[in-house]
C-alpha cells in the first residue's frame, strides 16, 4: 500500500523507534515502555499500517551467524540514458537488497548481501559488465555501529 499523508506525533515516532529495535515486541511491552494503554498501541499500529507508514514486518538475519555472508555497499556510475536498462538487469539480482538513485559521484548505490567473498567478487564482475555501467566502487561492511534495521536485512 502506498503511503498517504499522515502527520506523525511523538508517540508515533517513539512507537516506530521501538519497532525498529524489535518488530516482534508485544503490544503490552510496547505500551509499558511508551507509558500508554495496550489498546492505544494497537490502534496506533493499525493506523500506521493502514496509511502505509508501516509497510510490513520482516526477519533480519545476523551477519555474524555461521554462513551469514558479506554485506557491501556499491556505488554505480552509468552512461547517460542507460538507467532503465541497467535497472532492469540489476532488479534480477537477488543479492541486491536495496538500490537507490543518489546525487553526487554515483548514479546508484546498491546494498548487497552475498554468501562469500567469491560470490561478492563474481557479482561485482557481473554488475561491472552490464552495458551502460561505467564504474563501480565497493565498500564491504566490517561492523555495524548503529543498526536501526532500515537498510540491510
Amino acid at each position: 500500500m502506498a503511503m498517504t499523508s499522515l502527520t506523525l506525533d511523538e508517540l508515533d515516532r517513539n512507537l516506530l523507534a521501538q519497532l525498529r529495535v524489535n518488530a516482534r515486541e508485544s503490544a503490552a511491552n510496547l505500551a509499558r515502555r511508551l507509558g500508554v494503554a495496550r489498546t492505544t498501541v494497537l490502534a496506533r499500529l493499525s493506523r500506521l499500517e493502514r496509511h502505509g507508514v508501516i509497510a510490513g514486518y520482516t526477519v533480519r538475519l545476523s551477519q555474524d551467524m555461521p554462513g551469514g555472508g558479506l554485506q557491501a555497499c556499491v556505488g554505480i556510475s552509468l552512461q547517460p540514458r542507460a538507467g532503465a536498462d541497467v535497472l532492469r538487469r540489476l532488479s534480477k539480482m537477488p543479492e541486491i537488497h536495496l538500490l537507490c538513485t543518489v546525487s553526487g559521484e554515483f548514479d546508484y548505490v546498491a546494498w548487497l548481501h552475498t554468501a562469500s567473498p567469491e560470490q561478492l567478487d563474481a557479482l561485482l564482475d557481473e554488475i561491472g559488465e552490464i552495458d551502460g555501467v561505467t564504474k563501480t566502487t565497493t565498500s564491504v561492511v566490517l561492523a555495524r555501529k548503529i543498526d536501526r534495521g532500515t537498510v540491510l536485512p
